[in-house]
């Protein structure tokens, strides 16, 4: 038996990377799959790829950032759907390099907007729809900057602590209410966020995060999307308010 069947599955970021592998392996667990993402080159493609495994699958133009978009878009999930089963709240930007006191108010404020106020945004929505359900899982795609820090990066690296706190902070409150939540804490994976970070393109830069992972190499969306799938089903039912790490070693050093 697929470890999703039936349930419906809401995420956003969806179109591409980690969120683009998650929905598809959703989909292939049996899961009726809504993707919230800003409209772009790759909708239809990844749709019509996300449609060949569900024909259910459906998109929403959504800036996750816009309280009532966000609500707009949960409203979709259940006019469409019925429930909401399992939401993956995984929307993030990387945002310019430079060092604490050189970064500008609006470059930290856009970074932190994003990647940490959109997740809360995201889960006040789903909350109310699984505490009437009475369960849901949700998981909030953090990182290994969620755990340690990085030169030039401290608006990404705080946003991804806090909703590591917002986790277990919520894990906690609704753990007597049918509901779990937990994070991700992804490594470094080849992604058109990491390409677009300049990361691909720097041959020597790319071999110093290579550097970093025990395991030598980059992480892969299918692997992330392999320990989204085991959080959202009934495999992970005595897991809540933990931080998964799928790092290729990296925290370990």
């Amino acid at each position: 038996m697929r470890k999703l069947d039936g349930k419906t599955v809401f995420i956003t970021g969806g179109l591409s990377g980690i969120g683009k592998a998650c929905a598809l392996n959703a989909a292939l667990e049996g899961a009726n799959v809504a993707v919230a993402d800003l409209k772009g080159g790759e909708m239809e493609a990844t749709m019509e790829e996300l449609k060949k495994l569900n024909s259910k699958a459906i998109f929403m133009d959504c800036d996750v950032s816009d309280f009532k978009q966000v609500h707009e878009a949960i409203q979709k999930v259940i006019s469409s759907f019925g429930t909401l089963d399992v939401a993956l709240n995984n929307a993030g930007i990387g945002g310019e390099a430079g060092r604490v006191g050189e970064l500008s108010e609006q470059s930290w404020l856009k970074v932190i907007g994003v990647n940490l106020n959109c997740v809360f945004t995201c889960m006040r929505h789903e909350l109310e729809i699984m505490l009437k359900q009475k369960n849901g899982v949700i998981v909030n795609m953090s990182s290994i900057l969620g755990k340690v820090g990085f030169a030039g990066s401290s608006h990404y690296t705080a946003a991804k602590h806090a909703v590591l706190g917002l986790t277990q902070t919520a894990a906690l409150e609704y753990a007597t209410e049918g509901i779990r939540i937990n994070a991700i804490c992804p490594g470094f994976i080849e992604t058109p966020l990491l390409t677009k970070a300049g990361i691909e393109g720097d041959a020597a830069i790319k071999q110093m995060i290579v550097d970093k992972h025990p395991m030598n190499r980059l992480g892969k969306s299918e692997e992330v999307a392999k320990g989204f799938i085991f959080l959202a089903s009934e495999d992970s039912s005595f897991i809540t308010g933990t931080a998964l790490e799928i790092d290729g070693g990296y925290l370990a050093v």
